[in-house]
């Protein structure tokens, strides 16, 4: 899965491209005139659908974790970002 974050004044040309190229996709407003556009396999664009209904600096600890799986970003560092966020105990080296 991608997230691509666009000037809204190309949002129009880059939907029309993922409807071309029979790509799931979902829309998010971010303000500022800017659209998150998340696209790739219609099982991840559905998880996003379901999870994601607010602005993503609002999401809780876990929703974070599972939308950075999702963008395929390095497990270990998103267990580092949720210990973080949550206040964890940290790994003693």
């Amino acid at each position: 899965m991608v997230l691509f974050t666009v000037n809204g004044r190309y949002t129009t040309e880059a939907v029309k491209r993922l409807d071309s190229e029979g790509i799931a996709y979902e829309l998010q407003d971010v303000g500022n005139g800017r659209t998150n556009i998340f696209f790739g396999r219609n099982e991840c664009i559905e998880v996003v659908r379901r999870m994601i209904t607010r602005p993503l600096q609002e999401l809780s600890p876990e929703e974070d974790f599972i939308l950075g799986a999702l963008l395929g970003y390095d497990i270990c560092m998103q267990c580092e970002r949720f210990c973080k966020r949550t206040a964890c105990i940290q790994k003693v080296s």
